[in-house]
């Protein structure tokens, strides 16, 4: 797994690389949330486009984030997932709490 992060205008583009599941899932945590943490974020949207998998560990990951972001009233944005991850945001429930973006 490789979590890139760029910031630009108050918003926070984190692209996730890789799988994002059990064996990552402490790593990813700690990444992000070093990231999220940054003051003056209003926006952070996930860049899904080089997720290739993601199971429920994952799932947890980006919902654990979600709740942090969210008591900061920090918008949550979801964008370009794979077909595989697309799936699995649909069957979740995600795409509610997290919207998909251009």
């Amino acid at each position: 797994m490789e979590i890139q992060i760029q910031c630009s205008n108050h918003t926070m583009t984190i692209y996730l690389c890789g799988e994002l599941d059990e064996s990552v899932a402490e790593f990813a945590r700690n990444k992000l949330d070093d990231a999220v943490s940054q003051p003056g974020i209003n926006c952070v949207v996930f860049d899904l486009c080089e997720l290739s998998f993601m199971d429920s560990t994952g799932i947890g990951v980006l919902i654990g984030r979600y709740k942090r972001l969210k008591n900061r009233n920090v918008s949550i944005y979801v964008k370009n997932p794979t077909p595989t991850v697309d799936k699995i945001f649909k069957m979740s429930g995600l795409y509610e709490i997290m919207p998909r973006v251009k």
